[in-house]
């Protein structure tokens, strides 16, 4: 690694596992400091003594849960470089199933807390006059795409697009840049649950024309870019790390 972020001071959301732990793992690499934030305690006490960094355990759908991580940040460290809004659910549900409380849910976890997150972190951001802090959100290719039971995922990414746009904006006075992922097919635990058998895996197989599934290593790699100097010019942008997802219209031969 390269110390990219040596110094820096970030916040990680749903950090306790996928994605959110390798983004944490990698910024700790490159020399941040980390509060990991999960409301899985457990999980989050394991990943926070393997990195060697402080885990907090909150529920990041409540506003007032959100308040007390960055009132810990300013006790912690009196300002803030990077903040990546990582966590998020899915709920899978046909259009005539879905319940109200469902999808109020995935939208409180999904998108409000990055709002939330973005409005305390931004107050702490560039608070000494430096400039230069970065927000990270996680986005997904179903800001674009769409999958006809994942009604409430689908459109909390596609409002995060949004999101990430309008805050970009107006956070630029400040120095805060603020971009997204948007990956594809990452192999997460939750995607090994999915891929279950040789017709789940050739379905994703099929939409994907690199021909494997990412990495959560490839993903916490735009991370750690997003968060560095090296993106210093680029705000207001979603990346997609997707195998070339988006660009496809047609189904790749899957080899059998």
């Amino acid at each position: 690694m390269t110390d990219r972020l040596n110094g820096k001071r970030a916040v990680v959301t749903g950090a306790a596992q996928g994605i959110g732990r390798g983004i944490a793992e990698a910024f700790v690499a490159e020399g941040a400091e980390v509060l990991l934030v999960d409301i899985d305690a457990e999980r989050l006490a394991a990943t926070a003594n393997e990195l060697g960094q402080e885990g907090l355990v909150a529920d990041v759908s409540r506003k007032t849960e959100i308040e007390r991580i960055f009132a810990r940040v300013a006790a912690k460290w009196g300002g803030l470089d990077i903040l990546v809004n990582n966590a998020g659910v899915t709920h899978a549900a046909e259009l005539d199933e879905l319940a109200e409380d469902d999808f109020d849910r995935v939208f409180a976890i999904n998108l409000k807390s990055a709002l939330w997150a973005t409005q305390s972190a931004a107050r702490l951001m560039g608070a000494d006059g430096s400039g230069g802090s970065a927000i990270v959100n996680m986005s997904s290719v179903n800001a674009v795409l769409a999958i006809p039971n994942q009604i409430p995922y689908a459109i909390s990414k596609g409002a995060m697009k949004q999101l990430t746009n309008v805050t970009a904006l107006a956070l630029a006075p400040k120095g805060i840049r603020v971009n997204a992922i948007g990956p594809g097919s990452i192999m997460t635990d939750m995607l090994r649950g999915i891929m279950t058998d040789q017709a789940a895996e050739n379905r994703i197989m099929s939409r994907t024309p690199l021909g494997r599934c990412g990495e959560v290593e490839e993903v916490a790699a735009v991370a750690v870019f997003l968060a560095s100097s090296e993106s210093s010019y680029i705000t207001g942008q979603t990346i997609y790390p997707d195998g070339g997802r988006l660009g496809l219209n047609y189904t790749v031969p899957v080899k059998e």
